[in-house]
């Protein structure tokens, strides 16, 4: 008996008690003495009789200890053996010691002792952490959570295939909003007549509606070339699945016009606050349009995909969109104390004369404008030394630093040649100011500037330079370019279309025309692009080492050990697709910032853009660019997988 017991039960009471009695008996005999040797007998009686009383109890009690830990025992094994999960206890080397019959019920098997614990769990095939771990794994068709502690190393699992059925049946029944538009209606319907344009649309609508009746998905006409699609997350991912077919069934089926119809499909889901969720549908749809339509871009909480993009941007045959938008950057200006115009890093002529061409807007309304530029870079460096011969234009350019102190909240920054936050020359200006333009012939990113208040970005468009030329001739009444400004503006446009020979439209030539009525020259220009003859042998070298890819895709990679410029590993993609038998060319060079860099290029038949932005770049359908980190060889293995998942996916080739 534990000896707490002992002193509460038999205790210093008891003994005070016998000490009384023997008090008493003395007393009793100093009286008589016949009575108290009789009480001292019966006192000894009692006393002999306590202790075997005592004796008797302790045995009994230490008896039935024993009889009810025997019990508690034997209910506590037949417990654990049978509780309604699994429990596992494994050894250093992943191997089973025990188990509990609810394990032996799951497996199939009485005993599963020394086995290995990944034969039967596969999600423990992998390397198990040294913390406490939860994980699901399927055994029999049924799904079943693992609780892994390393270092008891025990395992307890059990069954929640109900629970991840709910859960699963409630992911999928998540709302999906959705909006398909025809993005490209008023350009293929433009000289038809009412009866040619209503059979076209019957074609479209029909095949829409059949679209929508084989994938269960409610639609809702909103307009003549716009449908709201109401469907849940299972519906959407068997979209996705599909590649959003419906795109290249509309193109088949219009392709007897002059244009074919092209579809822009926005969906969002992921969201349980409708409000928030049409907004996102709105915006995907938007980058869409914005990346030259004929795709769908699908956003579920933080991921955002794209599908289709196999067209290239339709030019406008309109100049409303060009006027209304010059109208409202003329606005801008106005209301604004001043002007910082800047592009992307490592600008090029592209970037340098749109921004030309934003200053001299600034400048017929008296507004000061100045240009960011961090250091001349080899793309740029025959155009600035032009711009040195004039000390006014190059007191338009300054430092970022510069930039920046001259920024405050009525500063209009202007970002030309891109729409990335990150890509921008300055990115601290954009947060300096509430007033932001963006104006861009990319093909729109998962990134952008989204708190600008005036956006400009047309795909078709062959540069910023023929954006801002058009934005130009609508913004003031008279407008007077000197020389050196309407050649930069042309320089710009004749760079991107490789001397008008890509991506080059009637509203090219249109600009092109108006900046040589101003003063353009060409023979300079041609003086800007001229070729350093050692530059012209290294671009031969790297060309050297191409290798072909599917007997129709270039692929070179410069000497790891020699930095290139990007302006020569672009040249040397553009002289790689020129050769024949190319549809595509692509190149990789370290470049001398230590970022790699890669250059890509297309006919038509590959969307290199798509490419791209699987390595973290973007641009165009037939020309783009990115730049990686790591090493040459390393980004070349990437490249040359993301070619091969795109073929396995949807396709490389249109």
């Amino acid at each position: 008996m534990p000896k707490f017991l002992v002193q509460r039960w038999h205790g210093m009471h008891i003994v005070w008690a016998l000490v009384l009695i023997f008090i008493l008996i003395v007393v009793l005999t100093w009286y008589e003495w016949v009575l108290g040797l009789l009480g001292l007998v019966l006192g000894g009686v009692v006393g002999a009789y306590g202790i075997m009383a005592e004796r008797a109890f302790r045995k009994d009690f230490n008896d039935y200890v024993l009889t009810l830990s025997h019990r508690i025992k034997s209910v506590g094994n037949d417990v654990i053996g049978n509780l309604p999960f699994g429990i596992v206890v494994f050894n250093e080397d992943r191997e089973i010691q025990w188990h509990n019959a609810f394990t032996s019920s799951i497996v199939g098997k009485s005993s599963i002792v020394g086995e290995q614990l990944a034969a039967y769990f596969p999600a423990l095939q992998q390397p198990i952490k040294d913390k406490e771990t939860t994980l699901e794994t399927s055994i029999s068709g049924r799904t079943y959570e693992l609780m892994v502690k390393p270092h008891e190393r025990i395992m307890y699992f059990w069954d929640v295939t109900e629970r991840w059925t709910l859960k699963k049946k409630y992911e999928e029944e998540k709302l999906a909003l959705g909006i398909v538009m025809m993005d490209n209606l008023e350009e293929v319907a433009q000289g038809m007549d009412e009866q040619q344009r209503a059979l076209m649309l019957s074609k479209v609508t029909g095949e829409i509606n059949e679209w929508a009746l084989k994938n269960g998905l409610f639609l809702r006409r909103l307009s003549s070339d716009r449908y709201m699609v109401i469907a849940n997350l299972a519906s959407l991912k068997q979209l996705e699945q599909s590649r959003f077919e419906l795109l290249d069934e509309v193109r088949e089926i219009t392709l007897d016009q002059k244009l074919p119809m092209t579809l822009s499909i926005g969906f969002a889901a992921g969201i349980d606050n409708v409000i928030e969720l049409g907004h996102l549908v709105q915006g995907s749809l938007d980058i869409a349009l914005g990346r030259g339509g004929d795709q769908a871009v699908v956003k579920v909480g933080q991921r955002q995909s794209f599908y289709g993009g196999k067209s290239n941007a339709v030019e406008k045959r309109t100049r409303v969109r060009a006027r209304v938008i010059s109208h409202a950057l003329r606005d801008l200006i106005k209301e604004s104390d001043n002007l910082i115009i800047m592009g992307h890093k490592m600008p090029d002529m592209d970037a340098i004369g749109a921004a030309i061409g934003v200053v001299k807007a600034a400048q017929l309304y008296g507004k000061e404008a100045f240009i960011v530029l961090e250091g001349i870079n080899p793309a740029i460096q025959k155009m600035m030394e032009m711009m040195k011969e004039d000390e006014r234009l190059m007191k338009l350019f300054v430092p970022p630093e510069q930039a920046l102190a001259l920024t405050h909240k009525r500063t209009l920054a202007v970002v030309v040649d891109t729409h990335r936050a990150t890509m921008v020359a300055e990115p601290k200006i954009l947060q300096a100011t509430e007033r932001i333009v963006i104006v861009d012939h990319h093909r729109r990113s998962e990134e952008f500037i989204d708190d600008a208040v005036l956006v400009y970005m047309e795909p078709y468009a062959s540069s910023t330079c023929e954006l801002v030329t058009e934005l130009l001739q609508y913004i003031h009444d008279r407008v007077a370019l000197d020389v050196r400004e309407a050649t930069a503006l042309l320089a710009g446009i004749t760079v991107d279309t490789k001397s008008f020979a890509l991506r080059t439209g009637s509203r090219t030539f249109e600009a092109a025309s108006f900046l040589r009525r101003n003063g353009a020259d060409s023979v300079l220009i041609q003086r800007m692009l001229k070729e350093d003859l050692e530059e012209y042998i290294r671009k031969a070298e790297i060309i050297r080492h191409a290798e072909i890819y599917k007997e129709c895709i270039a692929i070179a990679v410069a000497d790891a050990g020699k930095p290139v410029q990007q302006l020569l590993i672009a040249q040397a993609a553009d002289t790689l697709l020129n050769m024949t038998g190319m549809k595509a060319s692509f190149v990789v060079g370290m470049r001398p910032d230590g970022q790699v860099g890669i250059s890509a290029r297309s006919l038509g038949q590959i969307n290199v853009q798509v490419v791209m932005e699987q390595l973290g770049g973007g641009g165009h359908f037939t020309n783009a660019a990115a730049q990686a980190q790591g090493t040459v060889g390393e980004v070349a293995g990437k490249l040359r997988k993301v070619l091969k998942d795109l073929e396995e996916g949807e396709g490389l080739f249109i």
